[in-house]
C-alpha cells in the first residue's frame, strides 16, 4: 500500500511565478525524496513603484512515504 503525504511550501523569485514554482520544488528536492507532484494553489506578488520587485507561489508538494524499514510486524 502507498502513501502520500503532501506539504505546503511558498517559492520567491525576482523574475516570474513560474520560476516561484521551479524554485520551490528544487528547493524541496534538496531533502525530500520521492516527490511526485506539484500543486499550484495561489499566485502571488510584491510590488513597490507600480512595478513587481517579488513573485511568490504558495504550492503542495506530494511525494510518496517510504515504509519504515526498522520495524518488524
Amino acid at each position: 500500500m502507498t502513501t502520500i503525504k503532501v506539504t505546503e511550501l511558498v517559492g520567491q523569485s525576482k523574475t516570474s511565478w513560474q520560476d516561484a514554482v521551479h524554485t520551490a520544488v528544487k528547493e524541496a528536492a534538496k531533502t525530500v525524496r520521492n516527490i511526485s507532484g506539484v500543486e499550484v494553489y495561489n499566485l502571488t506578488a510584491d510590488v513597490q513603484d507600480g512595478n513587481i520587485v517579488e513573485y511568490k507561489a504558495n504550492v503542495k508538494i506530494a511525494f510518496r512515504v517510504e515504509p519504515d524499514r526498522g520495524t518488524s510486524r
